[in-house]
């Protein structure tokens, strides 16, 4: 007998509170701030000669590209579902041994920067060189985002209806498949949406492995024969997929929602005891973290004790971290508090503007560094030149670049503070300021953490667009270790390497710590 869960539709027209105007203005202004890039490169193309222009796109080397991104895209999301459903089912509902240990491990790979997991492997052996290598480390450094999610999930899930599934009959593969993964979907979709837009734009790891794609191929038309009108004909494909890719997560995600058919405090699911078969689950997240971990570490560890430029610029290595530090800090705060209003606008005042305006914020997501870096360069040289290469145009390159992980997080954590509450609270007396501060704040606290946490991480390993914005003698410990690293010296690259990653690791482990239920 078929198990249906209980959903609803959203109304297509419910009748909401308009959104004040100065919110309307504020989503409307950080919007087009997000899209500066690629207002600057419809800028560009449109100057491109028409018959150039076609010459570019239809060349045999764009279908190449076109092949191999989105290859690579595909198989690094369906590898990193795959992974983390996995993962998390064992994590979250089973008794595998030092769950809460594999649980911080399964998520310390957001720390490790794909290009410095590129580094590990490829210094270690060449055979990774290719296709398969570079499905192997993108999908080991970016499965986590679809972990996270997925064991937030888990964890908040009811099993009421697995419960009712198993008295009608159905089989636990069946129950997974038939009523715990469609629950999961959301949080499925929206770490996937992370995991594509990551692949589009990584540059050094591919750059590393020698995979073309449509990331190394604007950088090598950029930073080697200067050929404007092949970058930005390449780059407006480039965001044609990421505008794709966007639409599909949305028709994906629909319009359903789950609601819960039972009433009181949700209950814990009861934990699968795994008998005789524990130490063969051990060997999942055993191999996960030796791979995603293990070996870039171990090689990291390796240069620095055998390499013979270990120990030259050494003396830069404090300057460069607290340089990173200050960065990461001031863009983390600074994008959360972007993303504020715009998780208001689209949760509190749903409408196709206040979804344009969330939207807009993914698509420099797709859009590598170097181009965003370009069109603020751009920008700057034309309108404000005495901006140009300072501090503050180098963080609002990493607010356009990473604003969508603070709204993916902002967003999932207002979804679960209901109106009605607010609405209570005013009733008693409180105005909307306080109502606001004393309900919902206290709801939403935990998301605007994790979102901090991911927009440092992520400053703290960005490279491409810092190699081009940042201050005169002003590096980070990712230029550094790339220009070392660039030079041939392992030896020398590889502890700023190392503090990269201990930088992001309380950050990492932040994230780990999922807010819920115990489970």
């Amino acid at each position: 007998m078929a198990i249906r869960l209980a959903t609803q539709r959203r109304p297509p027209e419910r009748a909401q509170e308009g959104a004040p105007v100065a919110l309307r203005l504020l989503g409307v202004t950080i919007a087009v701030f997000a899209l500066i890039p690629l207002i600057s490169l419809v800028q560009h193309a449109a100057t491109v000669d028409p018959d150039v222009a076609l010459g570019q796109l239809f060349r045999p080397r764009m279908a190449m590209l076109l092949g191999h991104t989105f290859g690579l895209m595909v198989t690094c999301v369906a590898a990193s579902i795959v992974l983390s459903l996995a993962c998390a089912w064992l994590v979250v509902r089973t008794d595998l041994p030092l769950r809460g240990l594999w649980h911080v491990l399964l998520t310390a790979p957001l720390a490790v920067p794909a290009f410095v997991n590129g580094f590990g492997w490829v210094s270690l052996t060449h055979a990774v060189e290719g296709y398969a290598g570079a499905s192997m480390v993108v999908t080991l450094s970016y499965f986590p985002l679809v972990y996270l999610p997925v064991t937030a999930a888990l964890r908040g899930l009811d099993p009421v209806h697995e419960e009712l599934a198993g008295t009608l009959g159905l089989s636990r593969t069946q129950t997974f498949l038939r009523v715990v993964l469609p629950q999961l979907r959301p949080a499925v979709l929206g770490g996937s949406l992370l995991v594509a837009l990551h692949m589009l734009s990584e540059f050094g790891a591919l750059k590393m492995l020698r995979f073309p794609t449509f990331t190394t191929a604007i950088y090598d038309q950029f930073n080697t024969s200067f050929n404007g009108a092949a970058a930005h004909m390449t780059a407006s494909v480039l965001v044609l997929v990421c505008f794709v890719v966007l639409l599909v997560e949305l028709r994906l995600r629909g319009r359903r929602r789950y609601a819960p058919t039972s009433s009181g405090t949700p209950r814990v699911a009861a934990r699968l005891e795994l008998g005789r078969a524990r130490l063969v689950a051990l060997l999942l997240p055993g191999a996960v973290t030796a791979l995603a971990l293990g070996v870039p570490i171990y090689s990291l560890l390796r240069w620095v004790s055998i390499g013979t430029s270990t120990g030259r610029g050494s003396e830069d290595l404090l300057p460069t971290a607290l340089a990173t530090i200050v960065f990461a800090l001031v863009g983390a705060l600074l994008a959360v508090a972007l993303a504020l209003p715009v998780s208001v606008l689209v949760v509190r005042h749903a409408s196709r503007t206040s979804t344009l305006i969330e939207r807009s914020t993914y698509t420099a997501n797709a859009l590598p560094g170097i181009v965003i870096a370009l069109a603020l360069i751009t920008f700057t040289i034309r309108y404000v030149p005495g901006l140009y290469q300072t501090a503050p145009v180098l963080v609002a390159a990493y607010l356009i670049m990473f604003l969508s992980r603070a709204v993916v997080s902002v967003r999932s954590s207002l979804e679960q503070a209901p109106p009605v509450l607010e609405n209570v609270a005013r009733s008693l007396g409180l105005s909307r300021m306080a109502a606001t501060w004393r309900v919902t704040v206290p709801i939403v606290l935990p998301g605007i953490g994790a979102g901090a946490a991911l927009v440092f991480i992520a400053i703290c390993t960005e490279l491409t667009a810092t190699l081009l914005l940042a201050p005169i003698e002003t590096q980070t410990l990712a230029t550094r270790f790339w220009s070392l690293s660039g030079g041939l010296q392992y030896g020398a690259a590889a502890p700023f390497a190392l503090l990269m990653i201990g930088l992001a690791m309380p950050a990492v482990y932040l994230l780990s710590r999922t807010p819920g239920r115990k489970s």
